[in-house]
């Protein structure tokens, strides 16, 4: 029987099998709707038989593109950035902190940094203005414009998702072994970490300024909203031609011939 089918009846029969099988899906979902997530430990630790498709996978490169989000990276370099023993709680030099560390990682996948990227890409002309993630459905906010990681192709994507999720370990590895460590120690700790896996290294602030590169981006914005209100939605098109139907001469009724 199909998977869809094996649902329906679980959710309909009446006997206590079905009601074990109800108790059992209830807890799945509700573990999905409160975490955002529900998995099958064992079956993940052991692989599939042979003819069996393996999700594993995939599951570690939805995980790596998530860790590598740019508020959860953030957060995480934040997190690290919280154990050197010069670290205040300033946001300007959280912040400036952090772009240094995304715009080494950048450049390592793909040879420009977070702010080049958007403004060499960003293009209300182009399709999705050349952001290759969007959200369902290809609907773009004006936030998602001022993401680098919206505008790299799969391969860059996938570099970068690797970059980053190696380096968290490792930083995750040296503050576990409690060594004094400075805000200038983990950048330093960073090119060590980019050179031994042989990327090149950023050394200069980049040819285009976060500022710049956000009012680019919102301004193509601004034309693609324009854009895309010129043109015809379908509700718009069906509503023209059910008016053209309308308007046209009901057919004369023939008469009948007399006999």
């Amino acid at each position: 029987y199909s998977l869809s089918a094996i649902l329906a009846v679980g959710y309909r029969v009446r006997s206590h099998r079905g009601t074990q099988f109800r108790q059992w899906a209830t807890a799945r979902l509700s573990e999905y709707l409160v975490k955002g997530f529900a998995m099958d430990d064992e079956r993940l630790k052991n692989p599939p038989g042979k003819g069996q498709k393996d999700y594993f996978d995939e599951q570690l490169e939805r995980i790596r593109d998530i860790r590598s989000s740019e508020r959860r990276f953030y957060q995480k370099v934040l997190d690290i950035y919280a154990t050197s023993v010069d670290y205040t709680p300033n946001t300007d030099l959280s912040q400036r902190f952090f772009a240094t560390v995304q715009n080494k990682m950048h450049w390592a996948a793909h040879g420009q940094t977070a702010a080049e990227v958007i403004h060499a890409r960003v293009d209300a002309a182009r399709p999705f203005m050349g952001l290759k993630t969007t959200r369902p459905g290809g609907i773009i906010r004006k936030e998602d414009v001022s993401i680098a990681k919206n505008y790299l192709d799969p391969e860059e994507l996938g570099a970068l998702n690797r970059i980053v999720n190696a380096y968290i370990e490792f930083a995750e590895l040296r503050a576990l072994q409690r060594k004094v460590m400075t805000m200038r120690d983990w950048i330093t700790k960073l090119d060590e970490f980019l050179k031994l896996s042989e990327h090149e290294l950023l050394d200069h602030a980049g040819r285009v300024s976060a500022e710049q590169a956000k009012m680019k981006a919102e301004l193509e914005y601004d034309r693609y909203r324009k854009l895309e209100d010129a043109q015809p939605r379908p509700v718009d098109a069906d509503f023209d031609t059910v008016v053209k139907q309308l308007q046209k001469p009901a057919p004369k009724p023939q008469k009948k011939k007399k006999p």
